[in-house]
């Protein structure tokens, strides 16, 4: 079975590969669109391959410069950040901190001689 991603995935695939092809035969062979029409016109084939290119070029710089735009308006709007020193400061007072609260009242203990074995003798 297949879910629903993958049957997305399918269908953007063959519309790409579709489109592709498409593009790729009216680029080269303008001609072939006479299909749709009986009237062989030489002149409109030039303009069909020059939209075939300019209509994607368009489509491609808007994107561009809309994601210049975006990256543009991030940094504009986002403040700056601490600087360096002011965090490592913070870090090293937290860890201080918890430091002192990790650590539990000492008893002073009494340290432990090992005894010594006796020797016997046989």
């Amino acid at each position: 079975m297949v879910s629903k991603d993958q049957s997305i995935g399918g269908i953007i695939f063959l519309l790409c590969a579709v489109i592709a092809v498409l593009y790729i035969v009216t680029l080269f062979y303008p001609q072939w669109l006479s299909v749709f029409g009986s009237s062989i016109d030489t002149s409109w084939m030039s303009q069909t391959q020059f939209w075939i290119i300019a209509v994607p070029v368009f489509i491609a710089f808007v994107a561009i410069m809309g994601i210049g735009a975006w990256i543009g308006w991030t940094m504009a709007t986002t403040p700056p950040p601490k600087p360096i020193e002011e965090i490592t400061t913070e870090i090293e007072e937290k860890t201080t901190v918890v430091e002192e609260e990790a650590k539990p009242a000492e008893e002073p203990k009494e340290e432990k001689k090992p005894e010594k074995k006796k020797k016997t003798e046989v």
